[in-house]
């Protein structure tokens, strides 16, 4: 995958073929063989009294001691998400045990609580994955690895996990990988904020983002200003009314500086995975770290070609499967 190249007819060059290989597997590609990943869920109470639902795979048949791949979806994601149905299916196929637990409010039902979820959201990632590790051991599976990706946003909160848990991470977790992550979130901000991204990509997230934060204006009148959020035209300016002050940040610009995750890359002591794709319409290539910036735990997979969340391989119409394919690879590598 450090190598990936898209198949020919979605090979196009320049900005183009990054938006085409970030839209095309996420509508049209197909992401699993045969009948589609069955979950089953649990609501899970938070520590503030708030809840998570937590989506596992149902339809496998995975040994005492195989390991527990968790996903962290991307902004607005869930278990539907076209890569969370290929990296189901890739488990379905190996026997190992999958688990989505949704971001607040991501599942199909408001939360209680007035915050939601964010970039930077390692605390609650922290505690999934802990709880997700004590039912191993309480399974009588202590030997049983968990491994964790995150896609997107999630990758993001999951390196920032990664990295405030330092020497302590690995005794939850054996890896991580974060795929398609803006572990630079001003920049990410910037780039989704312009031109076609604007058109697209924004005007798509906001089409949920902000019914879902009216929804928690209604929970708790004064929550914050109707009309500014109403006004707001992209992710700063909704993240400047919304995402910050409800999480603790001071505006956009300091949610998106404190809660980025590759100025801190250095801190992560176990292996960890950073797949970007040098197209990337949402994280511009000159963005991404090098080498020397990450240490010695961190790999970097930046190839030219992919997109955001893409990766298609074979012919028309493609197919998404090789991404978990070549990223569990190296997963199980590590183990």
């Amino acid at each position: 995958m450090q190598s990936y190249r898209a198949p020919g007819w979605l090979g196009w060059g320049g900005a183009l073929g990054g938006n085409v290989q970030t839209i095309w597997p996420a509508l049209f590609s197909r992401r699993f063989h045969g009948l589609a990943p069955q979950f089953r869920r649990e609501r899970w109470t938070t520590p503030d009294g708030d809840f998570i639902d937590v989506d596992f795979l149902a339809d496998t048949e995975a040994r005492a001691e195989a390991p527990q791949l968790v996903l962290f979806h991307g902004l607005e994601g869930s278990s539907a998400s076209h890569y969370a149905l290929a990296f189901a299916h890739w488990a379905r196929q190996h026997g190992w045990r999958f688990v989505v637990p949704h971001f607040r409010g991501c599942s199909g039902e408001i939360n209680l609580a007035p915050r939601a979820y964010h970039s930077g959201d390692f605390e609650e990632v922290g505690w999934v994955l802990q709880r997700l590790r004590e039912r191993l051991d309480a399974q009588q599976q202590p030997a049983a690895p968990l491994l964790a990706v995150g896609v997107s946003l999630g990758g993001n909160a999951l390196l920032r996990w990664a990295e405030e848990a330092g020497d302590t991470a690995a005794h939850t977790a054996s890896a991580v990988c974060a795929i398609s992550s803006p572990i630079d979130l001003a920049a990410g901000g910037r780039a989704i904020s312009q031109g076609f991204n604007r058109q697209i990509y924004t005007r798509m997230f906001l089409r949920t983002m902000k019914p879902k934060a009216l929804a928690k204006l209604a929970q708790f009148p004064g929550l914050f200003d109707r009309q500014r959020l109403l006004a707001a035209r992209d992710l700063y300016e909704f993240d400047n009314v919304f995402t910050a002050p409800l999480h603790g940040f001071r505006d956009t610009d300091d949610y998106w500086s404190r809660a980025s995750a590759k100025p801190h890359l250095a801190r992560i002591r176990f292996p960890a995975l950073v797949l970007n794709a040098l197209n990337d319409p949402f994280v511009p290539g000159a963005s991404l770290p090098q080498r020397h910036e990450v240490g010695p735990f961190v790999t970097l997979w930046q190839p030219p070609h992919g997109g955001h969340v893409g990766f298609p391989e074979g012919r028309f119409p493609g197919h998404v499967m090789q991404l978990p394919d070549a990223v569990m690879g190296w997963m199980s590598r590590q183990l």
